[in-house]
C-alpha cells in the first residue's frame, strides 16, 4: 500500500555533444522513451523519468561516481577517452594522465576526445559511456522497476 511512496522518479541524465551521431540518436531515444512506449513492450506505455540535457562533460565529482556505477572501470582513460582516430594524438599523450579532474578540461579543448554520450541513471546507479546498448539496457531496468 505505501510501496508507492517510496519509489522516485528516475533522474537521467545525458551528457551530450551535439555533433556526435552516437550522442544525437541516444538523446532521440531517452525522448523517445518519455513520449512513447518501449518497443519490447508496446503496452506499457511510456516510462517516467525526468530527462537532464547536459551539453558538457560532467564534472570531477560526477565522473568519480559515474565510474563506480559501471560494472568494470579500470581507469578514466579507458572509459572516457575516445579511440577514435581523431584522437589518436590526444589518447596517446594524456593515457596516463588523464584524471577525473583533467577530464572536463581535455573535453574543453577537444570535444572529440571523449566518448560520446555519456548516460547516467543516478538513482538506479547504472550509467553508459558511448554504448547505445547501454542505454537501452537503462530503459530495460527502469521499465522492469516500474511494471512492480
Amino acid at each position: 500500500m505505501f510501496k508507492g511512496f517510496l519509489r522516485s522518479k528516475p533522474s537521467i541524465s545525458i551528457f551530450h555533444h551535439s555533433s556526435s551521431p552516437q550522442s544525437i540518436r541516444t538523446l532521440d531515444l531517452l525522448r523517445s522513451a518519455l513520449t512513447s512506449p518501449p518497443p519490447s513492450n508496446p503496452k506499457a506505455g511510456p516510462l517516467e523519468f525526468d530527462l537532464e540535457v547536459v551539453e558538457s562533460a560532467p564534472t570531477e565529482d560526477q565522473v568519480t561516481t559515474i565510474l563506480s556505477y559501471l560494472p568494470s572501470s579500470p581507469s578514466v582513460s579507458s572509459t572516457f577517452i575516445s579511440s577514435h582516430p581523431t584522437s589518436a594524438s590526444v589518447r596517446s599523450e594524456t593515457e596516463s594522465q588523464v584524471t577525473s579532474k583533467t577530464l572536463a578540461e581535455l573535453a574543453q579543448t577537444n570535444p572529440s576526445a571523449l566518448k560520446w554520450p555519456i548516460v547516467v541513471d543516478w538513482l538506479g546507479g547504472r550509467a553508459s559511456v558511448g554504448d547505445l546498448d547501454g542505454v537501452r539496457g537503462i530503459l530495460e531496468a527502469i521499465l522492469k522497476e516500474q511494471k512492480s
